[in-house]
C-alpha cells in the first residue's frame, strides 16, 4: 500500500511536459482545408451554371424546380473525387471536414442558382394580373369599371394591354385603359343600353412577349336594388323600409345607402348578418324629419383594394333607375338615431363613429379582429417571405460554425 502512494506521489511531481506541436503538418492540414473550401465555392459555382441550364431547357415544366434540387444535391458527391484527383491527403479528413466542405458547396450553389433564375438574368414568368369588376351587376344609365393590378419580374407593356367586350349581341368593343402605379383601369359605359350578359377579355403582355389573358363577364338589369316595402305614405320610426340588392353586384361585400331629396348617405345595415341581398331601415334615423315629403334614392357603393396597395381604394356605384316617394307621420321620435357608418381604415379605433355598420365589423383588440364574412373590402398588405435573407442567414452561420470548428482544432493541437 505504501508502495502504490510512494508511485502515485512520484507521478504527481513529475513536471508536465507539452506536446511537441508538428508545425509542419498543422500548415500542410490547414493549407489542405483551405484549398478545399475554395475547391467546393467554385465547384458549387460551376454547378449553379450547369443547373440554370437545365432549368432553362426544361421550360415550365412542373416539377422543375424538385428535379434541379435533385440534381445539385446528388452532385455533391463529386467532391471527394475531385479532392482525390487534385490529390489532397485525406487520412485525417474528419466527418466536421466535410460537412463544411459539404455545405459551403450547397449553399454556394443555392445561392447562385437563385440569382440566375430571377431578373435581370431570366424571366419566364408572364405578367401577374388581378382584376376587379365594379360592379358585377349594373343598372341602365350606370358605367362598369374593370380594374386590373399587372405586375412583372421584368416590365410590363404598357402598350399591349387591352380589353375586349362582347355584348348579348355578340358585337365586340376594344377599350385601352389609364396605366397608373401598376393598374389598369376601363370604363364601360353601354351607350346603347342593352340588357343581358357582357363577357370581357382581358390581355396583358411583358416586354419580352409573355401573355397573361384573364377572362370574366358583368351584366346589366333592371331593378338591382329597390324597396320591397308595402307602406309609403304617413310613416313613423317604427315602419322598417325593406331594400333588396342583387347578389350579383360584387362577389365582395358591399355598402348600400339612400338619399332623401338629393340630401346626405344615409348607411344601411343587413336585416340578417350574413345575407348580401336584404337591407333594413327606418325613418327613426337622422336625415328624416316628421310631417315631410321625400324622394329616396338607391345606391350600393362596390369597392376593391389591391394587394400592397393600401392607399389606393377602387370603387364604382350602382344607382338605382326607381325612386321612391314617402311621407312622414306625426312622431317625435323620427329622425332621432345616428346612421351607421363603415370603419375608416385612415383613423384608429379610438375615432371611429360611434355606430358601425353591423356587416362591417373590426375588433382591434380581438383575438380575430377581422371576419371576412361580414367586412367590406379593405386594405391589406401581405409580406414578401424573404427567402434570400434566411439563404443568407443561414450560409452566414454555417460559415461561422466551420471556422469555429477550425479554430477550435488548431487549438487543440498547439
Amino acid at each position: 500500500m505504501a508502495k502504490r502512494r510512494k508511485e502515485k506521489d512520484e507521478d504527481e511531481d513529475k513536471p508536465f511536459k507539452m506536446p511537441k506541436f508538428d508545425e509542419e503538418a498543422f500548415l500542410k492540414r490547414e493549407r489542405r482545408n483551405i484549398k478545399a473550401t475554395v475547391v467546393s465555392f467554385f465547384f458549387g459555382i460551376l454547378l449553379a451554371l450547369v443547373c440554370f441550364g437545365f432549368w432553362a431547357a426544361m421550360g415550365k415544366h412542373e416539377f422543375r424546380w424538385p428535379l434541379v434540387l435533385l440534381v445539385g444535391l446528388a452532385n455533391a458527391t463529386f467532391l471527394k473525387y475531385i479532392y482525390m484527383r487534385l490529390n489532397f491527403d485525406l487520412t485525417d479528413f474528419a466527418r466536421k471536414n466535410w460537412f463544411g466542405s459539404y455545405a459551403v458547396y450547397f449553399f454556394t450553389w443555392l445561392i447562385v442558382f437563385i440569382v440566375l433564375v430571377n431578373p435581370p438574368f431570366y424571366d419566364d414568368e408572364a405578367p401577374f394580373v388581378e382584376v376587379a369588376v365594379l360592379p358585377g351587376m349594373q343598372e341602365l344609365g350606370g358605367t362598369v369599371e374593370i380594374v386590373a393590378k399587372i405586375t412583372d419580374n421584368g416590365n410590363v407593356d404598357t402598350n399591349s394591354i387591352t380589353l375586349e367586350i362582347i355584348d348579348p349581341d355578340e358585337n365586340s368593343t376594344t377599350l385601352s385603359p389609364t396605366y397608373e402605379n401598376l393598374v389598369a383601369s376601363f370604363t364601360f359605359e353601354n351607350t346603347e343600353d342593352k340588357l343581358g350578359e357582357f363577357s370581357y377579355t382581358l390581355t396583358a403582355k411583358d416586354t419580352k412577349g409573355q401573355t397573361t389573358i384573364r377572362t370574366g363577364s358583368f351584366s346589366y338589369d333592371v331593378e338591382v336594388i329597390e324597396v320591397t316595402s308595402s307602406r309609403f305614405d304617413n310613416i313613423t320610426s317604427g315602419d322598417d323600409i325593406k331594400i333588396e340588392v342583387e347578389d350579383g353586384v360584387s362577389t365582395e361585400n358591399f355598402r348600400v345607402y339612400y338619399t332623401l331629396n338629393d340630401g346626405d348617405e344615409i348607411n344601411v345595415d343587413r336585416k340578417y348578418l350574413g345575407v348580401k341581398a336584404e337591407y333594413e331601415t327606418s325613418p327613426e334615423f337622422e336625415g328624416w324629419v316628421e310631417n315631410s315629403n321625400y324622394t329616396m334614392k338607391l345606391f350600393v357603393e362596390v369597392s376593391h383594394y389591391f394587394t400592397n396597395n393600401p392607399l389606393e381604394k377602387y370603387s364604382n356605384t350602382v344607382e338605382g333607375m326607381t325612386t321612391y316617394d314617402f311621407t312622414t307621420g306625426n312622431d317625435n321620435d323620427i329622425g332621432d338615431e345616428t346612421p351607421s357608418m363603415p370603419w375608416n381604415w385612415s383613423k384608429p379605433a379610438a375615432e371611429q363613429a360611434p355606430v358601425l355598420l353591423n356587416y362591417d365589423h373590426y375588433k382591434p383588440n380581438s383575438e380575430t379582429p377581422i371576419d371576412n364574412q361580414v367586412l367590406l373590402p379593405y386594405p391589406h398588405i401581405v409580406a414578401a417571405p424573404g427567402f434570400e435573407t434566411i439563404i443568407f442567414l443561414v450560409s452566414l452561420i454555417a460559415v461561422v460554425t466551420i471556422f469555429k470548428y477550425k479554430k477550435k482544432n488548431r487549438s487543440n493541437q498547439k
